[in-house]
């Protein structure tokens, strides 16, 4: 269908004679709601594309003009390289001129391994590898002392003082950790005279050698000599001191005495102990890899962790007594299983003289321990330490062969520190190895900043210094572009997986400036993303930077900041859904602000405004949840107030320990309260006043689906009531038709053809998989039969392909379903179409149908919502609906908790709750609570200086 616009002034943009130079020109962009548009967006400039959520921004800027350079780029490789790549479809639009290779930077999540860190998905952490295999200081792994030079003669000695008779194999090491096959290193050695080789632990003679595979890597040692220990004198002087020498020659330097039934012993010219009289190889990259078996620890895997069975899960109510199922698992299990294993509890009781009707936080500490451990029952104890309950649990672990019970214990396992490596990942010998006194885990343990410090300090001196100049150069840049998209906080072995989506971003954001590329079109997915006012200026600095560099940035905002310092704004509306997919404004930032048509200009200029609440609400006596004594993560042992019934901001700069106190710290634990969770809450002394909230519910931007068979009215539920609609009618009765035939995941009711999909994906090899409309039911999902049945003349795919406005009015007279379209509505989101794929959904659309799921329910008054950043791709006029949904929610006496930094939402707030002062390390504080007239007369708050600036704006 060609959804061009009426008329022609709806597809102009705006003249490109405000720019002398090139143009990135879209004719005819019809790609999802966008009408048919025509844009001129000038090159090496900062755009940005702004517009009610909905409007059809991220169809112009990802699916239209990052699929074409995509597209553009995959067809320039060869047809063998393109059948390995995945392939954007191509944009529907007539034609896309002037544009330059496309780099994407998207709020999606990082895609990346458990063990990936910032410094290891940003390259520092190899450059900090490389820095310490070329120029650190080596030291002894077991008594830390220096490492010096060991003669042939101390080598000798060493062996020569082995016991009497002791049985040893000498070896001499030739490659550790390499690829290949080795077929001509091989056959050199047996030139040599050498009989046997040592291939990946294996001894094998080279007449008979397996073969190796190329792709895998090796360790492999020659076999020098078998030698038998005997008068120390002799050997020193004979064969002994001969086959030393050899291994050492071969060897480079360095040669391995595997004893016979004992441990295997390194020995190196180079770099041995004097006092532990022990050789370590010679540094490389690969030992200060917790990724690689040459570096990580062996204890944990590289991990950090070790999964062991928590006494926090076990025993989760410390107040309860072993009668009244302290130990959770024992209590909660059934059977005879569970039988067994309170009995056991009980009869070990006795045995060391427990009350079993006492509180267990109320038993001795060593009373606990040998319940819990089976720790100081003595030595006849050996079977009551078998009925402790960790015992218990270890072995029912081992010996249980059901996933079932797999599953249910690991609700009690936590990822606890490795005491090998006391959580750095790396064997000994990496952290032996220091520069400046640091190992290279207390340099990665750093924030950014800090490590930036340290690292911009530091001095060689001699051949040092000329080797460690690039590393270092290499490394501090890398630091300094973190730093400058406002990354200063994070630590350097922060996992990625733990970033929030606009810290992953910003990491991308980066590593992109690192990169040093020129001439490259970069498009932007609101990378203002969870950014305070504070911080700000820098993210717009280092784009700045970008574009100066001979780049063009296109970037979806809605941030103001972000909008004034662009060069060229395109504004799309006016409306969202079908509603939207137009140009309201196409040209310079001089002059949005007198365009008519644009709501965002309306906003940007004043004359339109977020406002503020006429009266705020007041805390009540004693109605308050109080948590007392936080220090997970940085925060600094503080005590803080959550007065209940109110809206609630939580605020400070990025870093500053907001998703710690509210997150880690009082969600999981009220989580655990109310709804049995097994997450344990952060370290903190006690919580008061939870027993004051019967429900609380946690809306992030996680997606509510990962499949195109989620839809916004199967996980709303409203899909229910619906087929119940058409279950009712006169048509289903008399067929036999209930509720379940209208479901597109049933086999009666669905197309078989599609398999209720409404469409099929083909593979095309060379060229981009192509979605068609299914021929049997024409991308209406279900078969001829079901589609029979209507209401007011509209069959069940009718009503599925509706916007929310449209069933609301379709569905005015059935409550349960108005009831769940109205709250739809009221958070914004009008334009979705019922049976939108929930895989197409933003971040901040989920979270808003998350909210509107939960309004749609009947409320208590005592329930606290959790929101996490929920102005996320929000436009200012949404944000006002938003708002206005939030103090609904609040008038009913619920509790409204958000931690944000929209300072819309901060002056909307009853109570403001600012941490700080600043992020890591030196962040953690309290800085202010009370509402924000109150908190804009703070002289330390970033907060309360960006409020105060907001302010005196409007």
């Amino acid at each position: 269908m060609n959804n061009r616009p009426d008329t022609e002034s709806e597809k102009k943009s705006s003249p490109p004679s405000a720019f002398n130079g090139p143009f990135i020109r879209v004719k005819g962009a019809r790609t999802h709601n966008l009408k048919g548009i025509d844009v001129d967006l000038p090159r090496d400039k900062m755009v940005v594309i702004t517009g009610i959520s909905g409007s059809g921004k991220s169809s112009l800027a990802f699916d239209t003009l990052y699929a074409e350079g995509q597209r553009r780029y995959i067809e320039s490789l060869s047809t063998y390289a393109r059948q390995f790549l995945q392939q954007m479809p191509r944009p529907d639009c007539d034609r896309v001129s002037g544009l330059p290779p496309t780099v994407a930077i998207r709020q999606d999540a990082t895609v990346s391994g458990p063990q990936s860190t910032l410094a290891t998905s940003t390259e520092i952490y190899d450059y900090m590898r490389l820095l310490f295999a070329r120029v650190g200081s080596p030291g002894c792994p077991e008594c830390g002392s220096p490492i010096e030079s060991q003669s042939l003669q101390q080598v000798v000695a060493e062996l020569a003082a082995l016991p009497t008779g002791a049985r040893l194999t000498l070896l001499a090491p030739l490659v550790r950790g390499r690829k290949g096959h080795y077929r001509d290193l091989l056959e050199n050695i047996k030139k040599e005279g050498f009989v046997k080789v040592r291939i990946d632990g294996q001894i094998h003679d080279l007449d008979d050698v397996p073969r190796i595979d190329r792709y895998k890597t090796h360790d492999i040692d020659v076999v020098i000599d078998r030698l038998v220990v005997r008068d120390a004198a002799a050997q020193i002087s004979g064969r002994f001191s001969d086959s030393v020498r050899t291994a050492l020659n071969v060897g480079d330097g360095m040669c391995i005495a595997l004893q016979h039934g004992g441990a295997e012993r390194m020995f190196n010219q180079r770099l041995a102990c004097p006092h532990c009289k022990i050789g370590i190889e010679e540094p490389t990259p690969k030992l200060f890899s917790f990724n690689s078996p040459y570096g990580r620890c062996p204890a944990c895997r590289g991990r950090g962790v070790v999964e062991r069975f928590d006494t926090d899960l076990i025993v989760p109510d410390a107040e309860k007594s072993i009668e009244e199922g302290a130990v959770e698992p024992f209590h909660s299990w059934k059977g005879s299983t569970g039988a067994r294993l309170r009995k056991n509890l009980l009869h070990l009781a006795r045995a060391v003289h427990a009350d079993s009707s006492k509180p267990f936080r109320e038993l001795h500490a060593e009373i606990r321990r040998a319940l819990l451990y089976g720790q100081g029952l003595g030595g006849d104890g050996t079977e009551l330490r078998k009925m402790a309950v960790i015992p218990s649990l270890e072995r029912l672990k081992e010996s249980t062969g059901s996933g079932r019970t797999l599953r249910r214990l690991a609700r009690y396992i936590s990822p606890i520190r490795c005491d090998g490596c006391q959580g750095t990942r790396l064997r000994p010998e990496a952290l032996a190895v220091t520069i400046d006194g640091k190992n290279i885990a207390e340099i990665t343990r750093m924030q950014v900043g800090e490590a930036a410090q340290f690292l911009g300090e530091l001095r060689f001196t001699g051949a040092g210094a000329t080797i460690a100049a690039p590393i270092l150069k290499e490394l501090r840049s890398r630091l300094r572009f973190l730093i400058d998209v406002g990354l200063h906080y994070l630590g350097c072995d922060r996992l990625t997986g733990t970033l929030s989506t606009g810290e992953s971003q910003r990491t991308r954001l980066a590593t992109q400036i690192g990169s040093a590329l020129t001439g490259v079109c970069y498009i932007l997915d609101e990378p203002s993303i969870g950014l305070h006012h504070r911080d700000h200026s820098r993210l717009l600095d280092a784009m700045a930077r970008l574009r100066d560099t001979g780049n063009s940035l296109v970037v979806v905002e809605h941030d103001a900041q972000t909008i004034e310092q662009a060069d060229w704004v395109l504004d799309l509306g006016p409306g969202a859904g079908k509603d939207g997919g137009r140009v309201l404004y196409n040209g310079p930032l001089q002059e949005l602000q007198h365009s008519g048509k644009s709501l965002t200009a309306r906003y940007i200029s004043g004359r339109r405004r977020v406002p503020a609440p006429e009266c705020r609400r007041t805390p009540e006596e004693g109605r308050h949840i109080r948590v007392k004594g936080a220090v997970e993560h940085n925060l600094k042992n503080i005590n803080v107030d959550f007065p209940l019934g109110m809206l609630i901001c939580v605020t400070g700069v990025s870093g500053s320990g907001k998703s710690t106190l509210v997150n880690d710290i009082l969600l999981k634990a009220l989580m655990r309260r109310i709804n049995n969770s097994t997450e344990k809450p952060g370290r903190h002394s006690c919580i008061e006043g939870m027993e004051r909230v019967d429900k609380v519910l946690r809306i992030d931007q996680a997606p509510i689906g990962k499949t195109p068979r989620s839809t916004p009215a199967t996980y709303t539920k409203v899909f229910d009531h619906i087929r119940r609609v058409f279950a009712d009618t006169k048509q289903s009765k008399v067929r036999g038709y209930g509720v379940g035939r209208f479901s597109f995941n049933n086999r009666r009711g669905r197309c078989q053809q599609c398999r209720g999909m409404g469409e099929r994906q083909i593979e095309m090899s060379l060229l981009p998989d192509v979605k068609v409309e299914c021929e049997a039911c024409h991308g209406r999902r279900y078969n001829e039969e079901t589609l029979q049945v209507a209401v007011h003349g509209r069959h069940i795919a009718d009503v599925l392909g509706m916007t929310v406005d449209e069933a609301l009015g379709f569905f005015k007279n059935h409550p349960p379903i108005e009831r769940r379209l109205r709250t739809l509505g009221e958070v914004g989101l009008g334009y979705l179409r019922l049976d939108q794929p929930s895989n197409t959904l933003s971040g901040g659309e989920a979270q808003r149908i998350k909210l509107a799921a939960e309004l749609g329910k009947i409320s208590t008054g005592n329930t606290l919502y959790a929101l996490d950043e929920p102005t996320t791709g929000l436009h200012f006029e949404d944000i006002r609906k938003l708002l206005r949904t939030l103090h609904g929610l609040a008038d009913l006496g619920n509790t409204i908790l958000v931690i944000e930094h929209n300072l819309d939402v901060i002056n909307n707030a009853d109570h403001i709750i600012d941490l700080g002062p600043e992020g890591g390390g030196a962040g953690g504080r309290l800085i202010a609570e009370g509402a924000p007239e109150k908190l804009v007369q703070c002289s330390h708050s970033h907060t309360a200086a960006a409020l105060r600036e907001h302010l005196a704006r409007k």
